[in-house]
């Protein structure tokens, strides 16, 4: 595994915390985690069930609101005590893209409307849309299954997709929860590839939760979580 150092990182990280009740009841699901990732790196956030892995994805990607901490994306500090931004999905809309251990693509669009429906949601105009689907399914190796439905794609096609999909706005955040899980070796190795590609192409910081010890060469850096806490950096 290779560090990439250049470049101001994408994915800052300062004392974030986040607990659930209160008094005798309070679960503590991070505890003042500090982190950061770099353009055109590729990292895994690796831990048992419950460690805190999908917490803190949930965090950086805005879904969940930590109870304390600080949090920067491409430059901009999001969160600081409390969100600043009025706007989280127009926010999650320009930094971020997200894919999940299985595809949820729409089963009623072919592959290039599940794509294009993201930048639909931005904006963007229909003709634009379409393009730029197709650009990156043609980008992924997918372009000859553009008119295909969901539920006639391979496990690998649906991920390419759901990759895409995750590309279409720009974002240089991608958080990947589980990606290869319902993937055999092969497949898998295959969609690391891409992400590695997507980074080093596109200077994107990818951060993904894996238990998949048959991908823990693909990444740049193995981030440790414990009972909430950053425990480890190998």
């Amino acid at each position: 595994m290779t560090v990439p150092t250049t470049g101001e990182p994408l994915v800052r990280v300062r004392g974030i915390s986040k607990h659930y009740g209160a008094g005798e009841t309070r679960v503590d699901a991070l505890r003042q985690v500090d982190l950061e990732v770099r353009p055109g790196e590729v990292v895994a956030l690796l831990g048992p069930s419950g460690s805190g892995k999908t917490t803190l994805l949930n965090v950086i990607g805005c879904i969940l609101e930590p109870s304390a901490g600080w949090l920067q994306l491409d430059g901009e500090v999001v969160y600081d005590g409390r969100w600043l931004r009025p706007d989280l999905r127009r926010l999650r809309l320009e930094k971020v893209g997200f894919i999940f251990q299985f595809h949820n693509l729409l089963p009623f669009l072919n592959s290039s409307d599940n794509v294009a429906v993201v930048l639909d949601l931005a904006g963007y105009d229909k003709v634009q849309s379409r393009r730029r689907a197709i650009e990156l399914l043609e980008y992924l190796d997918v372009a000859h299954r553009q008119d295909a439905y969901p539920a006639n794609l391979s496990g690998g096609e649906a991920q390419r997709v759901a990759i895409a999909r995750a590309l279409a706005n720009r974002p240089r955040i991608i958080l990947a929860d589980e990606p290869t899980a319902a993937l055999d070796s092969h497949r898998a190795g295959m969609v690391m590839d891409l992400l590695r590609k997507v980074a080093a192409e596109q200077q994107a910081a990818i951060l993904a939760v894996t238990h998949d010890e048959k991908i823990f060469d693909r990444f740049d850096q193995l981030f440790h979580l414990r009972d909430g806490r950053l425990v480890t950096e190998v």
